[in-house]
């Protein structure tokens, strides 16, 4: 059984770890536009506390391995990372670059760049790719960073961000 104390002590943790206010907000929304396919959603995700089921199908819908549309999982803590960051730079739609990658696309695009991880976060749905029209991209690396939710990559050349779920990193 767990104490109402140490409820609210790892409630206000997890808040912060992904830069959302604890109780403030009954809603975490989301603005999305795919870059290559051209779809948008804009979908409440998460309210009261959990995350709403028919939302996250519809965002792993949209963040599908366009060259191939299969679709994976997407990590629900990526969903509250990126929200959190929208949140401290401002603007409405996000832009996704990537979002899952299937690993045939992903050993494609290995092969193609040096960039490119071969054991990708994108591959287990746990990163993704962006951009926020209006918005700096050097600020939105910084909040991204500050945000501590896991890697961080900055790719001012190509103009996106990369964010993902695992350890805290950045290149």
């Amino acid at each position: 059984m767990i104490h109402r104390r140490n409820f609210l002590k790892s409630t206000v943790a997890i808040a912060s770890t992904y830069s959302l206010p604890a109780f403030a907000h009954n809603e975490r929304v989301l603005n999305l536009l795919n870059m290559h396919t051209g779809e948008s959603l804009r979908t409440v995700f998460w309210a009261e506390g959990e995350f709403i089921p028919d939302a996250l199908t519809d965002i792993n819908k949209l963040l599908r391995d366009h060259r191939n549309d299969q679709i994976a999982v997407i990590d629900p803590a990526l969903l509250l990372l990126l929200s959190g960051v929208r949140d401290k730079v401002g603007g409405n739609v996000v832009h996704i670059i990537s979002g899952y990658r299937s690993p045939e696309t992903n050993e494609m695009l290995a092969a193609q760049s040096k960039g490119v991880a071969k054991h990708s976060m994108h591959l287990d749905g746990k990163a993704i790719d962006i951009r926020i029209p209006g918005r700096d991209l050097s600020r939105i690396h910084k909040a991204a960073l500050a945000a501590q939710g896991g890697g961080v990559g900055y790719y001012p050349s190509s103009q996106f961000v990369h964010m993902d779920t695992g350890r805290v990193r950045n290149w």
